[in-house]
C-alpha cells in the first residue's frame, strides 16, 4: 500500500525566491541546491522540491498535517512569517469546525498552502517537524477535466480509496496521502482561485517493494528512473513510486486515520 507522499516537486520562476520563502521564512532545512533546483526536508519522510523554469506557473494546492494540540503555535508562526495569510469564508483566518482547524497562506509563486489539524489523529506516532510542526504532507490537489477518470485510475491501479465517489471533488486516499481530485470548474477555496493543473511531479512512498514490482508488471508505459523510482503517467500528471521501508503500514494504522 501507499503510506505517504514522499516528495512533491513544483516549478518556480525563482530559486532565490523559493529559498527566501521556504528556508528563511518557513525555516525548512535545505537538503540539496543547485542553480536551477532546490529541495527542502519537510519531515524525516518527505521532501519538497522546486525546479526553476522559464514559463508561467499554474499555482498548486497542498496541505500540511499538524498536531491538533500544536495548531495554534504553527498558525502563529505563519502569521508572523510575513507571508500572505488568507481570510476564509466568514472573514476569519482560522476555521475551526467539528474537530478540524485550518489556515491558508501563499508562497512567492502563488501556490496555495494550508496547515490543517484533526483531533482524531494520534499525535504521538510521528514527531512534528520544524516550526511548521508538520506531521506529514496530507493533501495535494489534482485539477482535471474528468474527476471520475483520475479518481478511478488511482483506485484501480494504486489501491487508493474514497469514502464516497463524487464527480466534482474527491479525496482519494491511501495511508496519510490524500489526493484531491477536483474539477477544473471548481475553484480552490478560500479565494476562489482557478483550479489550473500545475506542472508537478508527485512521489508516493510504499514500504512494500512487491507492490512496486506488481505495478511494473501490470501497467503499460512504466519504467524505473535513475533513482530506481517507478514512473507512471496519468491525466498528464507524472507519478513516481518509491520504496520507503522507514514509513510502515503499522505507523499509518497507529495514527488512527479514518481510512
Amino acid at each position: 500500500m501507499i503510506t505517504h507522499f514522499a516528495d512533491l516537486e513544483l516549478l518556480t520562476v525563482s530559486i532565490e525566491g523559493v529559498k527566501q520563502c521556504y528556508a528563511n521564512r518557513l525555516q525548512l532545512p535545505i537538503l540539496s541546491e543547485s542553480k536551477e533546483f532546490i529541495q527542502f526536508q519537510l519531515t524525516p519522510f518527505t521532501t519538497l522540491s522546486f525546479k526553476e523554469a522559464f514559463e508561467p506557473i499554474s499555482p498548486a494546492h497542498f496541505a500540511f498535517q499538524v498536531p491538533y494540540s500544536q495548531f495554534d503555535e504553527a498558525a502563529s508562526f505563519i502569521q508572523q512569517s510575513g507571508l500572505l495569510v488568507l481570510r476564509q469564508e466568514h472573514g476569519q483566518y482560522i476555521d475551526e469546525t467539528n474537530g478540524r482547524k485550518n489556515l491558508y497562506f501563499r508562497d512567492g509563486d502563488g501556490h496555495l498552502l494550508e496547515i490543517i489539524a484533526h483531533d482524531y489523529v494520534n499525535e504521538d506516532e510521528l514527531k512534528a517537524s520544524g516550526m511548521l510542526r508538520t506531521l506529514y504532507l496530507r493533501e495535494i490537489g489534482f485539477p482535471v477535466d474528468s474527476v471520475p477518470s483520475l479518481r478511478d485510475w488511482l483506485k484501480s491501479n494504486l489501491g487508493m480509496k474514497t469514502e464516497q465517489d463524487q464527480d466534482i471533488f474527491n479525496f482519494v486516499i491511501s495511508g496519510t496521502a490524500h489526493a484531491i481530485v477536483v474539477s477544473k470548474q471548481r475553484p480552490w477555496i478560500p479565494i476562489a482561485m482557478k483550479a489550473l493543473p500545475p506542472k508537478m511531479a508527485v512521489t508516493f512512498g510504499t514500504p512494500d517493494k512487491r507492490f512496486i514490482d506488481e505495478l511494473t508488471k501490470q501497467m503499460d508505459h512504466t519504467f524505473l528512473d535513475d533513482s530506481k523510482k517507478l514512473f507512471i503517467l496519468s491525466d498528464s500528471y507524472p507519478f513516481y513510486m518509491e520504496h520507503t521501508p522507514e514509513f510502515s503500514a503499522s505507523m499509518v494504522k497507529d495514527l488512527n486515520l479514518p481510512i
